[in-house]
């Protein structure tokens, strides 16, 4: 048994002892553990009085590591001090642990990721997200970059969603604007739904978009016919996709059972007198007038088997969308395509209004123009972003069972610089 130490009066209280007590008669201090020296800096005396209390020896030198030995540690527990000899075999906690929900007190500024941009978590708006796609401070997933877009360009918009039963986001849009040789201005909208049972459909709808876009933006301004324009558009979206196709005979090897990819497409031209639609498939697009008390009109006629059925007489429109089949389509851009099938019209609305270029995402929540027109806001000429976060918000809302995307483009086109208030 160890002796105890000789203290002539308590180290908590400073109640005066007398020789042979184990504790303390005021306060009840174990007077057997002897507190361990203070682990910061020395009390220093101020004015040459010195400090009150016991001096206590120096504490023995710790004996030198051993290399490849990890010493052990005392701990030390809140609001108590660890008692001399006395080791806690549990690793010392931390002050503070990990937060599971965004820390209420203000947080350091999130790191920068290259190129100078803040990646900053959707969930709790403070952590960094790391190179995975987790936020650092609430772990959260991130959504993927094309989980969710928006892009205004000038007075026209459009908006893009994964959906709430889809995996990814197989759809994809582009939206741009130019100047026709006259110096008229002109808008541009393409948006494309990628083929769920071809390979790679998320790879096919962005290209096509991207080609057509980037064909109707360089041909406009030449002169080129807007309706020609979106013909030759449509065609340079079908090889873009086919090009898809052309893989080396090794990359087959293990996915013999695959389509090659695989999309439909819409577009709309609005200058200052003209609209002009094209499409392959069964993505559309709907003229929703300012004056709600004209009607609207749905502009583009499906490639499915519904519209076929309806075509030939042997369904009526409502028999037909019911049926399983319904959605089946007939024409679409890819390699394994049987026929490509640009469809194109031009029109010359006599009054103000907006162009509602979608997928079946949103129009399956809103068939015919009376109802699109029923859910498109009234000042969507001036506000065609939030008018297109309505439209998806409408999907789902409904239920959101595709990937939904839609452009809003305002007639008659408004001149450059001119943007939605």
């Amino acid at each position: 048994m160890s002796q105890m130490p000789r203290l002539s009066a308590c180290p908590s209280c400073e109640e005066p002892l007398e020789s042979g007590d184990r504790f303390c008669g005021a306060c009840g201090y174990d007077l057997s553990a002897v507190p361990a020296r203070p682990s910061d800096s020395p009390t220093i005396a101020l004015d040459g009085v010195p400090p009150a209390g016991p001096v206590l020896p120096p504490p023995p030198p710790a004996p030198a590591p051993v290399p490849g030995h990890v010493q052990p540690q005392p701990e030390t527990r809140p609001g108590a001090e660890a008692a001399a000899g006395v080791r806690f075999d549990r690793p010392r906690e931390p002050d503070e642990y990990p937060l599971q929900a965004p820390d209420p007190r203000p947080a350091a500024a999130p790191a920068a990721v290259p190129g100078g941009a803040t990646a900053v978590c959707v969930a709790c708006r403070a952590g960094r997200v790391d190179d995975d796609g987790y936020c650092e401070n609430c772990g959260h997933a991130q959504p993927r970059e094309r989980d969710h877009m928006e892009q205004e360009c000038g007075p026209l918009a459009a908006v893009s969603d994964r959906g709430l039963r889809h995996h990814r986001n197989e759809d994809a849009f582009a939206v741009g604007r130019t100047t026709l040789p006259d110096g008229s201005p002109a808008s541009v909208a393409i948006v494309c739904d990628g083929v769920s049972s071809a390979t790679r459909p998320d790879e096919a709808s962005l290209a096509a978009s991207r080609a057509a876009s980037e064909a109707l933006l360089a041909a406009l301004p030449l002169g080129t016919h807007p309706q020609q324009a979106m013909h030759d558009a449509i065609v340079a979206a079908a090889h873009a996709v086919n090009s898809l196709a052309r893989e080396p005979a090794t990359a087959r090897e293990h996915a013999e059972h695959t389509n090659a990819p695989a999309c439909t497409l819409v577009g709309a031209v609005v200058t200052a007198g003209l609209l002009v639609v094209g499409w392959v498939g069964d993505s559309r697009v709907y003229w929703v007038p300012v004056d709600r008390a004209a009607p609207p009109a749905r502009l583009t006629e499906d490639d499915s088997w519904a519209a076929q059925m309806v075509a030939a007489g042997l369904m009526n429109e409502a028999e037909a969308y019911a049926d399983e089949r319904a959605h089946a389509i007939t024409g679409w851009l890819g390699a394994d395509a049987y026929e490509l099938e640009p469809h194109t019209a031009s029109f010359k609305p006599d009054r103000p209004g907006v162009v509602v270029v979608c997928t079946d995402g949103l129009w399956n929540y809103a068939e015919a123009a009376e109802e699109m027109a029923g859910i498109v806001p009234l000042d969507a000429v001036a506000r065609p972003l939030h008018s297109a976060r309505v439209l998806v918000g409408h999907a789902l809302d409904g239920g959101g069972h595709d990937n939904v995307t839609v452009a809003v483009v305002p007639f008659p086109a408004a001149p450059q610089g001119a943007g939605s208030a």
